[in-house]
């Protein structure tokens, strides 16, 4: 009989498609077939709403597969999914990064096996992350060089599905990045949960700036490097440094703001103020003048005034934000923000609406910008690129994929540049 391999579904962040990828090379080692495996995300209600209709959907198309539910909503609430009649199991965040869990699963997938196997993340100190050589595209390949967060920000419950901080030795990622070089690869994408942190839990406490410059240091073949998202108030010296004078260091940083109002950053236990977002741009645009910047802002979070809201709405240009991610409020039981008072479903909604209009002005203000310059672009398809600041580029002919092309931009539809 044909060997049926498992089918994985990712919901949520990079970091969990990463995880994914770690997974199927793991599941395989293990012989484990006739599987669906769903690695969820729990970052809001919504969230596990979906996660929830994405299992009663698998559990349709494969009915008589073992049906695994993993990932930060399976650690952060493992009974809710026990209880749907269409799972089988339910593995932790820690668990499914562990050969010895699927080896188990496949040698005995029903007889001994608990319904659930969730251990207590917090109790996790060494560095997740199966080591993967690339995963995505042909082009670009990303590298988990942190897992987890010891900060405690009132509307998130991440930290309860990842675990408290820890980093992965600068060695072995810049052993890994020169593989991947090795490879092929023209770009690595260095990923976390909370990616200024890493380092403080490795000897001599090292800042994610001293990772940057020893990569581009010591893997001198590696025309790409860039980083996800980062805390702006974290930002260190180094990682100044390599933003003003390393051009491998690509300019484009996506920023963790959550809201331009002090009052609501405070509520949300943030380490910032606005100003201090504000200062930061500043100070990385003067240090490299193309330096775009994406950013995470939450609208209608617990207490939140139609004036508290107009701040973070004016930070979108004060900030000269580029590429926004609107997360409209929802609440997660076990966090404090829960329990604050709740601003109107209908207001959170327009809030949401009116900073998605004005980051969708801000993108055309950069795609007019383009116009008539050369840019560097990474090939994601033989059609399509990304330029150094992550701009979306089509081409009206081919170009080999993973190859970077230098291109003159020749207009923009309002979404994507052309060439």
């Amino acid at each position: 009989m044909d060997r049926k391999p498992p089918v994985f579904t990712t919901l949520g962040c990079r970091l969990n498609a990463y995880e994914t990828e770690a997974m199927k090379e793991l599941t395989a080692a293990a012989g484990l077939d006739d599987a669906v495996v769903i690695n969820t995300c729990a970052v809001t209600s919504e969230a596990v709403r979906k996660a929830r209709q994405e299992i009663r959907r698998l559990r349709r198309e494969n009915p008589g597969a073992k049906l695994i539910v993993t990932g930060c909503a399976a650690q952060t609430e493992p009974e809710t999914f026990r209880e749907m009649d269409e799972v089988d199991l339910v593995i932790g965040n820690t668990e499914k990064m562990r050969p010895e869990t699927w080896t188990g699963i496949a040698a005995d997938f029903i007889g001994a096996t608990e319904k659930v196997q969730v251990d207590d993340i917090m109790s996790v100190t060494e560095t997740a992350g199966h080591l993967i050589d690339g995963f995505g595209t042909r082009s670009r390949a990303y590298v988990q060089v942190q897992n987890g967060c010891d900060h405690r920000c009132t509307f998130c419950i991440i930290p309860y599905g990842r675990g408290n901080s820890r980093s992965v030795p600068a060695g072995v990622v810049v052993d890994q990045i020169k593989r991947l070089v090795d490879s092929g690869y023209n770009e690595v994408v260095l990923t976390g949960v909370d990616l200024t942190s890493w380092g403080a839990d490795l000897p001599g406490e090292p800042r994610l700036g001293d990772l940057v410059m020893r990569i581009l240091r010591l893997v001198p073949d590696l025309p790409r490097l860039r980083i996800s998202s980062i805390d702006s108030i974290e930002a260190d010296e180094n990682l100044m440094q390599a933003i003003a004078t390393e051009p491998r260091l690509m300019p484009h940083l996506h920023l963790s703001l959550q809201a331009g109002d002090d009052m609501i950053l405070k509520r949300m236990k943030r380490r910032h103020l606005r100003d201090d977002a504000i200062r930061f741009c500043e100070e990385a645009r003067r240090l490299r003048p193309e330096m775009t910047f994406g950013a995470d802002i939450i609208a209608g979070f617990p207490t939140e005034t139609e004036a508290m809201f107009a701040n973070s709405l004016r930070l979108v240009e004060e900030c000269d934000l580029t590429w926004l991610h609107v997360f409209p409020y929802s609440p997660r039981p076990g966090t404090p923000a829960a329990r604050m008072p709740q601003v109107h479903g209908s207001a959170i909604k327009d809030r949401a609406r009116r900073l998605r209009e004005a980051g969708a002005r801000q993108v055309e203000r950069h795609l007019a910008a383009q116009v008539g310059q050369t840019h560097a672009v990474l090939m994601e398809n033989p059609r399509m690129g990304r330029t150094e600041q992550f701009t979306e580029v089509v081409f009206t002919s081919d170009h080999p994929e993973g190859q970077i092309v230098e291109a003159r931009i020749s207009g923009h539809d309002g979404q994507q540049l052309s060439a």
